[in-house]
């Protein structure tokens, strides 16, 4: 697959969730080529199966991953209010850097 302009993006995905990634579209009911909700899944940082082993249409696969949360993005955002709920509270955390570290993917 050329994935062109985002191929070094694709390849550290792969390399932080330690699987290949998906072909992006599927064929559709009228033979042109459709998004495919695998493609979604993985994207997203989900299980491989978390959403597309459901016994649910193609249709209904995208609705509930364009609906769900991306657990990184979530597992991040709850450790910033955190921190400043703990500011609030004038509690003392051990960090002060909340930048990404690579393991917000084991949130999921």
């Amino acid at each position: 697959m050329n994935w062109g302009v985002y191929e070094a993006a694709i390849h550290r995905w792969e390399a932080v969730l330690g699987r290949s990634t998906p072909h992006p579209t599927q064929p559709g009911n009228h033979g042109r080529p459709v998004l495919a909700p695998a493609f979604v899944e993985h994207l997203m940082g989900l299980a491989e199966g978390w959403v597309t082993d459901l016994p649910l249409p193609r249709t209904a696969q995208l609705r509930a991953l364009g609906n769900g949360v991306v657990p990184q993005q979530a597992a991040y955002a709850v450790a910033l209010l955190l921190d400043d709920f703990a500011e609030l509270l004038d509690i003392s955390t051990d960090t002060d850097d909340r930048s990404p570290t690579g393991q917000e993917v084991t949130a999921a």
